[in-house]
């Protein structure tokens, strides 16, 4: 993949957040650096990007992607309520001595309700009670 400005800029954006961007979102911080962007290149590059395994592709039940980097390897963690997405560091120690196959790489997804939207939960049955 030749090196570009869009391209650089897409990367150090995601590289540089703790956040989940979708490449709309991407797109709007591209804007403020470079005004004439297009939306159609920050996919494409997104794309690209994921296919040279630059940076990671994250499904959601939202319908749309979100992004993330490769800077250190890490799971994620997805509300099933709010939809926020959370890193998750802790390592995962996995046996796969007894398989024939060559793990190459792997990712995992943890799904269930964060801190925050189990809190709203139990403040608005206290207050309901």
């Amino acid at each position: 993949m030749r090196k570009s400005n869009q391209k650089d800029l897409i990367l150090d954006i995601i590289n540089h957040s703790t956040n989940h961007y979708t490449a709309y979102e991407i797109y709007e911080r591209c804007q403020i650096v470079l005004p004439n962007i297009s939306l159609g290149t920050v996919y494409r590059n997104l794309n690209k990007m994921v296919m040279n395994n630059e940076i990671e592709r994250i499904k959601t039940t939202e319908g749309y992607d979100r992004y993330d980097n490769k800077i250190k390897a890490h799971h994620h963690f997805i509300c099933d309520k709010c939809q926020k997405i959370e890193d998750v560091f802790e390592p995962i120690v996995l046996n796969l001595n007894d398989y024939d196959n060559e793990v190459t790489s792997y990712s995992i997804m943890f799904h269930g309700i964060c801190k925050d939207c189990k809190r709203k939960e139990e403040n608005y049955g206290t207050k309901r009670k």
